[in-house]
């Protein structure tokens, strides 16, 4: 896999011309993320829209429901024929096996290939203060996500998502076929933003990330065809 194809850029954005807009001024970019904002105000017809351009979705709805519920959720996303698709691991062991069984039912129903389902370890805006004063979760940060991650993996999900730093225990303990993606991935020259837990891109990819979602940094910025490249630049130096 090219090392550009790594990078998932979101669209963080309100509506579709602005999306539409983003996505016209960064060709180069191949991997798009539709969350909750976009997907509330457009629905899938950004998807089609996405999809009409040869491009890969993260579909970042985060489920998190009952068994029945993400598994009927987790079917109809399935027919949209998106790469990857979200769901909190918080929602338990059934639900998990449900989202995965829905996934598959989904695919086939539609004549697609079956997205690769992702868990949500733990929201990458959460410190461990907040872990544990918060959330009152006994455990350390990493100590939980790790647990959240096996779970997943344990359930048939083909992956997780979870910050930089968790990368490199996730992927000693989860191995080589686990998919890691990692919001939360800043260059050194960007603000950190909202984000407790961060890397820098090339960190990321070293400890054993398959993907970086990288929002900001690049949509951002004054000339974000420039922060792309330079990203992508610092990137290909990673073997």
């Amino acid at each position: 896999m090219n090392t550009n194809d790594k990078i998932i850029v979101p669209l963080d954005v309100a509506d579709e011309a602005d999306a539409i807009a983003l996505v016209e001024q960064l060709p180069q970019v191949s991997f798009w993320k539709v969350g909750l904002e976009l997907f509330t105000s457009t629905g899938p017809k950004i998807l089609q829209e996405l999809k009409s351009r040869q491009k890969r979705i993260f579909l970042d709805l985060k489920f998190h429901d009952i068994p029945n519920t993400v598994a009927g959720a987790c079917r109809v996303a399935a027919h949209y024929g998106v790469d990857l698709l979200t769901i909190h691991a918080t929602a338990g062991r059934d639900a998990l096996k449900a989202a995965t069984d829905g996934v598959q039912t989904g695919a086939a129903q539609a004549g697609v290939q079956p997205p690769k389902l992702i868990a949500i370890t733990l929201l990458t805006s959460i410190s461990s203060r907040q872990l544990a004063f918060d959330l009152r979760i006994p455990l350390e940060l990493p100590e939980y996500a790790l647990e959240m991650a096996l779970m997943a993996q344990e359930t048939g999900l083909d992956g997780a998502v979870c910050s930089p730093q968790e990368v490199a225990q996730l992927r000693d303990s989860c191995g080589s076929d686990f998919v890691l993606v990692c919001p939360g991935v800043r260059p050194t020259w960007a603000d950190k933003g909202d984000q407790k837990r961060s890397l820098t891109p090339k960190q990321a990819l070293q400890a054993g990330a398959n993907y970086l979602v990288i929002g900001r940094p690049i949509t951002a910025a004054a000339e974000p065809e420039l922060a792309w490249k330079r990203i992508c630049d610092e990137l290909a130096t990673v073997t």
